[in-house]
């Protein structure tokens, strides 16, 4: 399956995705021990509409890739808060990428994830994942190198278990990250994908004004 076989794209937007991956995710609705992590920005109105369909609370996990240089499109890495850092050895080495190149792009991911947290976050701390289902949701996946940075950074507060939700991913990289959680859904997983974006229909950026005021939405409201 590939997206040039549809007369139009599967996802009308990130909004329809998240509705219809909540349905692969009813048996969470209303846990009182689960939580819908997004990773901004675009995961972050996937997760919306799952964690709103389920009586869950949404928090995030800040997660940056890290770009080729030459080709910022295909990831060398990810970046996670906790210190979490994941490199792509195959990426670094096909695209002759050495140690300088590659400090000099962790050192701004870095600072961008740091002006995140503080833009999205503000003084609000995070929360305690210790014993939680944790559900990792983003509005797709292709290398799958900034999930695999999230799962790292996830694991490390001792959840009880993680749950990778994603509406697209290509086999190859669902079934590297499937041996790495507990569970791993995700409704339309290609032979081959060129890009996320081509199983939208409206994959426009998702500006920081709608993260912050999706946060706001979810963090002031009483959890069913």
């Amino acid at each position: 399956m590939n997206p040039l076989s549809f007369a139009s794209p599967p996802y009308a937007d990130r909004a329809a995705a998240g509705q219809r991956l909540m349905e692969s995710l009813a048996q969470y609705r209303g846990r009182s021990n689960a939580i819908v992590l997004a990773l901004p920005r675009g995961g972050v109105p996937v997760a919306w509409e799952v964690a709103d369909a389920l009586g869950l609370p949404l928090d995030l996990i800040l997660v940056r890739k890290l770009g080729v240089p030459s080709h910022p499109e295909v990831a060398m890495g990810a970046i996670a808060s906790g210190a979490i850092q994941i490199r792509n050895d195959d990426a670094l080495r096909a695209h002759h990428v050495d140690q300088a190149a590659f400090d000099a792009v962790l050192q701004r991911e870095r600072q961008e994830l740091a002006r995140r947290e503080a833009l999205y976050r503000g003084s609000r701390p995070p929360i305690d994942l210790k014993q939680q289902v944790v559900l990792l949701v983003d509005d797709g996946l292709a290398t799958g190198a900034s999930m695999m940075a999230a799962v790292h950074a996830v694991r490390l507060q001792n959840p009880l278990a993680i749950v990778v939700a994603v509406p697209v991913a290509p086999v190859e990289t669902a079934e590297a990250l499937r041996s790495e959680v507990d569970e791993f859904v995700c409704p339309l997983m290609p032979e081959w994908m060129r890009s996320v974006g081509d199983w939208y229909e409206d994959f426009s950026q998702t500006p920081d004004e709608t993260v912050v005021a999706l946060l706001d939405r979810a963090w002031s409201r009483p959890r069913s």
